[in-house]
């Protein structure tokens, strides 16, 4: 496992700019992300500074030369899942590795929306859940569904193991995306893959099923969400992290209300603007530094 100061979960204009700021304070960075959505080859054309248009690709690429000149660590790796150090600080696993540090901030962008499931919303606390870590214990021994396609829904259905044996997988409709590793894995654990889509969740007061497009009736008493890749919403649920429906509380200094995480960018809500983003990062980075230095006294 290795260790830094602060790790940064994103590396879009949030997540670079609180790198820069950081690295340049001389605190141990490390960012973790690939492309970010707005790294695409369209034109920006109201950033400050640039009187010719720029596109996101050029703006981020400039960011990311900026951060790793001052010193921070740039790393293309998908995180899998985010949670409280055993004695202090955070843990953060990605597809590649562990890391522990001591302050966390979350730059991920927006936040996904529910899948069309429907009657999903119905059946939220009541069997449908986002968060493994926070609810996988109430599903010991019975029967349970992750639906995603990717690798995170791959982690979570393996993570589920440590509670029941009953784990499937389904795609809603999708190929699977994750990796060979991750597909022996889940073949190994006996874990199912059903490439259909949920037609309907059924249950009351509590789901107790699931219905596949095909007809096929599933037991399954949970249903975890786990779309794409792992979302600040989904390190929220881990971490305790209060949240105004998908965006993520903070107050003016981007501290959210857990001691140590500090949350920028779109997945805070707001004016969603590269510029916007920019100074929260700025903003967060400041906090996430004096938070780090007040640990060493």
């Amino acid at each position: 496992m290795e260790n830094t100061q602060c790790l940064i979960i994103g590396a879009g204009p949030a997540g670079l700019s609180a790198g820069i700021y950081l690295a340049r304070a001389g605190i141990r960075t490390l960012l973790i992300g690939c492309d970010p959505k707005v790294a695409g080859d369209y034109e920006i054309a109201n950033y400050f500074g640039f009187e010719e248009s720029i596109s996101g690709r050029d703006l981020v690429d400039k960011g990311r030369r900026q951060a790793i000149g001052f010193g921070a660590d740039l790393r293309c790796e998908r995180v899998l899942g985010v949670h409280h150090g055993d004695f202090g600080g955070f843990k953060v696993k990605t597809d590649n590795n562990e890391y522990q540090a001591d302050a966390l901030i979350l730059a991920t962008g927006v936040s996904r929306s529910r899948p069309p499931i429907p009657g999903i919303a119905d059946y939220e606390g009541k069997g449908v859940s986002y968060c493994v870590s926070c609810d996988g214990y109430f599903y010991k021994g019975r029967p349970v569904v992750v639906a995603g396609e990717g690798v995170f829904a791959a982690n979570q259905a393996l993570e589920l193991l440590n509670y029941t044996k009953d784990v499937r997988v389904c795609t809603l409709g999708k190929k699977p995306t994750m990796d060979e590793e991750f597909l022996k894995r889940l073949q190994d654990a006996g874990i199912e893959i059903i490439e259909q889509g949920i037609t309907a969740i059924g249950g009351s007061p509590a789901m107790d099923s699931l219905t596949l497009a095909d007809g096929t009736v599933l037991k399954a008493d949970g249903l975890f969400i786990a779309l794409g890749e792992a979302s600040s919403t989904d390190f929220a649920y881990t971490l305790g992290v209060t949240r105004v429906g998908n965006f993520i509380e903070v107050d003016r200094e981007m501290k959210t209300n857990i001691p140590g995480v500090f949350a920028a960018g779109d997945c805070t809500g707001g004016f969603l603007q590269i510029a916007v983003a920019v100074g929260e990062g700025a903003t967060a980075a400041k906090a996430a530094s004096s938070w780090v230095k007040s640990l060493k006294k």
